[in-house]
């Protein structure tokens, strides 16, 4: 029997109205409920303000991604993180800061340091497949 290796880091949230997923769609409809209340109880022009406004904020929760995580996602950790308390230390250190001319001879030192070079060929794919798959060299 042969054995596969089963990717073990998909992420996939099910589309399921149309091409959206029910975050993206729920997002989307608030919206538009939103706008279809402005059309009933202010004047044409605010309302297209509004309109423009909102749907591009709604559409923009939907759809818009920062480092890989949705946008409501990062208002929320912007938002917890903003609004809990903080505790800021301060440790004193005894004695006077080193001086720069201690420092300057550690830096030709290293400037005098060879670079090392890599011998062989580079084993980063075949260690990227197995971090992805979860699996270990098997002994033969």
């Amino acid at each position: 029997m042969d054995q596969f290796t089963v990717p073990q880091f998909i992420e996939h949230e099910a589309k399921i109205v149309g091409p959206l997923t029910f975050k993206q769609f729920i997002f989307i409809g608030i919206a538009a409920a939103i706008c279809f209340i402005f059309y009933f109880t202010t004047p044409f022009f605010i309302f297209i303000l509004a309109t423009i406004v909102i749907m591009f904020g709604g559409a923009a929760l939907a759809f818009l991604k920062s480092g890989g995580r949705s946008l409501p996602l990062v208002l929320k950790n912007f938002f917890r993180f903003s609004l809990a308390p903080k505790m800021y230390l301060w440790k004193h250190k005894a004695g006077l800061p080193p001086k720069i001319m201690k420092i300057a001879p550690a830096a030709k030192e290293i400037e005098k340091a060879s670079v090392p070079t890599v011998a062989g060929k580079s084993r980063l794919n075949e260690l990227s497949t197995k971090i992805e798959t979860k699996s270990e060299e098997q002994p033969q």
